[in-house]
């Protein structure tokens, strides 16, 4: 705050390094820093078997540590109890607050504050983000606004509140979306028990909407993300560029399939907002029976442990690229097919669970920004 006197942080936090000559036989607990304020986590042991270092660093609970390589994108930390004697290299200087001038705490939150990564990357040195480094001596040169040890307590501590709320939220959210799937899984289950299997050219083939090509139009195309992670809308294509590559049309509803990543779950059912785009040969759009079938049944299917398998069964070849899915492979996969009504019943429950976590996603980010705006205005 702007009434607050300004000090270099120099004046209430030195850096301390504890060195250690690295032993023969030995190896070290590790640690890294995340980005953007979001913590230390544990790393594989260093080695001394395989390390060219010969000297490592201990640190300690309640410092304040940062990664010289990736400062310039906010990997400051506070050391946590439970990494309490963990080795880093001399790329993580480490710093101890003087508690007779600054709450560590209060310290700590500072480095987690956009608005500190900002002021210090101004003094980077080196070419490109990767070879960008701050000095300790820059960090300590920083000048910050500094309120009275009592002020400073009560905003680590209003920050420390907000902070573990916002957690509990985030992990109760968590909860409740495995007990949402868990039931989903339940209920399909208990539906597919006994239905007969069908195989997927009979229930639902494969069609084709083959584009004719106008060198002077542009072609918007669509794309599907791996891991059941939906759909996304690539930039139009203009004509000129397409060349030799053909294009098919995608329908609303159609299940489709990017044949090269089918085996991580690269399947998604077309929303009203994809219909008209537009997919290479590598997008295969299956069109359900109506009468027999939906796409979100199907698709829920495919995203389980039976489908994914199948889905790996049908995508032979290497690893990555090299696995694609083949169109008579798929054809032959026979999966459950229950009656109409109880895939209708399940696609509501599905409808569901949608609703409560786009909801669920919504409250989330307003607490997902709450945080970032309060830091901000202490430290702004």
């Amino acid at each position: 705050m702007n009434q607050w006197p300004k000090v270099a942080l120099g004046e209430v936090m030195r850096l301390d390094l504890a060195p250690h000559h690295v032993e023969p036989d030995t190896n070290y607990p590790n640690i890294g820093i995340y980005s953007f304020g979001r913590g230390t986590f544990a790393k594989p042991p260093i080695e001394s078997a395989t390390t060219s270092a010969s000297t490592l660093y201990r640190v300690s609970a309640g410092q304040v540590i940062y990664s010289r390589l990736f400062a310039f994108e906010g990997a400051y930390a506070t050391v946590p109890p439970e990494h309490d004697g963990a080795f880093v290299s001399n790329e993580f200087p480490t710093f101890t607050v003087i508690a007779e001038k600054a709450s560590s705490a209060y310290i700590g939150w500072l480095f987690r504050s956009a608005v500190t990564w900002q002021a210090l990357r101004q003094n980077t040195v080196g070419m490109g983000d990767r070879r960008q480094r701050i000095h300790p001596a820059s960090v300590l040169a920083l000048p910050i606004s500094l309120p009275s040890l009592s002020v400073q307590h009560a905003i680590a501590n209003r920050l420390d509140r907000v902070s573990d709320a916002i957690v509990a939220r985030e992990r109760a959210a968590t909860s409740r979306a495995s007990e949402v799937e868990a039931t989903l899984r339940a209920a399909f289950a208990r539906i597919i028990a006994d239905a007969p299997r069908v195989a997927m050219g009979e229930i639902a083939p494969l069609v084709r909407r083959p584009v004719e090509i106008d060198p002077d139009a542009s072609y918007p195309e669509l794309g599907v993300r791996s891991f059941g992670k939906g759909t996304f809308h690539k930039p139009a294509l203009p004509g000129i560029e397409v060349g030799t590559k053909k294009l098919f049309t995608v329908g609303a509803g159609d299940l489709v399939f990017n044949i090269v990543f089918a085996w991580e779950g690269a399947v998604a059912v077309a929303a009203d907002k994809d219909a008209g785009r537009l997919g290479s040969h590598r997008f295969l759009t299956c069109v359900p029976d109506p009468s027999r079938a939906t796409s979100e049944f199907l698709h829920f299917w495919f995203l389980g442990k039976e489908g994914m398998l199948a889905l790996g069964q049908a995508s032979p070849g290497g690893a990555g690229r090299n696995r694609t899915l083949s169109i008579k492979a798929l054809e032959a996969i026979k999966l459950p097919v229950p009656s109409l009504d109880a895939q209708l019943w399940f696609d509501s429950l599905q409808s569901k669970a949608r609703a409560a976590k786009a909801a669920q996603a919504e409250a989330t980010a307003h607490l997902d920004q709450l945080l970032p705006a309060m830091l901000n205005e202490v430290f702004g």
